[in-house]
């Protein structure tokens, strides 16, 4: 059933979803964005993606926009300058932020490879959207997976957006071709008899991707291996509001499991409501989604900056309701 929030309520709504506490270990800048730079050495990601290799993929980019005919899994370390030293607070002043500092990209199945990595621990899953690098896609997971203190596997699924503000259609294209390979990982990970529960966050044009893997997982499989699968959130779907209706309609019992995070004032929307000609549903009020059946919460007063498109990630209110549906399934 649909949550539709009147404006006065949605602080209390949000704050009641998700009142557990984030991780303390973080620091938070002005703004209510996450500074990881007080987290010494470095994390790993796990990555599957459908790029293409930037030369042997030693240096930055690691992967460019091109579309590979296979999955690539690799593992990703990230790392922030260690304050605690001059050097690193110096450093500190250009880069607050984590970045990706080694990918190491596993020859052979890569489907299979990640499946493999995966085995023991539950996932937090991360599918990016338009206008992404890899590297921008990279910290984004890992950003959520920290502002929820998230204690499992991060992963990130990069599909080949171009990362151009003017790359709409490529970048479209690119999610229709992710969604197979998408659906391919998902039958591997979900049914491998030695595997754990997957939480799935899709933002934006990645959303679209998510949707459309689950349709073909189902049509494969019917329910078999669904109860593996936690939270499913999809933070500002890029997606045409009948489109997403009809897709969400024909997903069953996972819509139980669905989280929708929209904002009426989010500015990257209206930017792709305008190159696709239709309303997009991660920019309607709740009431507007009704049809759908899901859990939706608008987050209109919570989406700050200028773009206001990654309050999931920015707002501690709106993170808390990602922790709580990952903490809750």
């Amino acid at each position: 059933m649909v949550s539709a929030f009147p404006l006065p309520n949605r602080r209390a709504v949000l704050a009641a979803l998700g009142a557990l506490p984030l991780s303390g270990c973080l620091g938070r800048t002005s703004g209510g964005s996450l500074d990881l730079s007080a987290s010494p050495g470095g994390e790993m990601l796990h990555v599957a993606t459908t790029r293409t290799l930037d030369g042997a993929g030693k240096s930055s980019p690691f992967f460019d926009y091109g579309r590979a005919p296979r999955l690539t899994y690799a593992l990703a370390r990230l790392e922030g300058p260690d304050k605690s030293t001059l050097l690193g607070k110096l450093g500190a002043l250009v880069r607050s932020d984590f970045s990706v500092q080694t990918v190491d990209p596993f020859a052979g199945d890569g489907v299979r490879r990640m499946t493999e990595a995966l085995r023991g621990r539950p996932t937090l899953l991360f599918i990016h959207g338009y206008n992404q690098t890899f590297e921008a896609a990279a910290l984004d997971a890992e950003l959520l997976s920290k502002g929820i203190g998230f204690s499992g596997n991060t992963a990130l699924f990069s599909w080949s957006s171009r990362g151009g503000l003017l790359d709409y259609g490529y970048d479209r294209e690119s999610a229709l071709i992710g969604r197979d390979h998408l659906a391919d990982l998902l039958t591997a990970v979900l049914t491998d008899p030695f595997g754990a529960k997957v939480h799935i966050v899709a933002h934006s044009m990645g959303t679209l991707v998510a949707l459309e893997a689950l349709r073909a997982y189902q049509a494969r499989h019917g329910n078999v291996g669904l109860d593996r699968v936690g939270a499913l959130v999809l933070a500002s779907p890029d997606v045409d509001r009948d489109v997403f209706i009809a897709n969400v309609g024909r997903l069953g019992s996972i819509r139980e499991k669905m989280t929708v995070i929209t904002a009426t004032n989010d500015r990257a929307l209206s930017i792709s409501r305008r190159l696709a000609g239709a309303d997009r549903a991660g920019a309607l009020p709740a009431e507007a989604l009704k049809e759908a059946g899901v859990r939706v919460i608008d987050a209109t007063d919570f989406a700050s900056g200028f773009i206001r498109h990654d309050a999931f990630i920015s707002n501690a209110d709106v993170r808390a309701v990602v922790k709580r549906s990952v903490e809750r399934s």
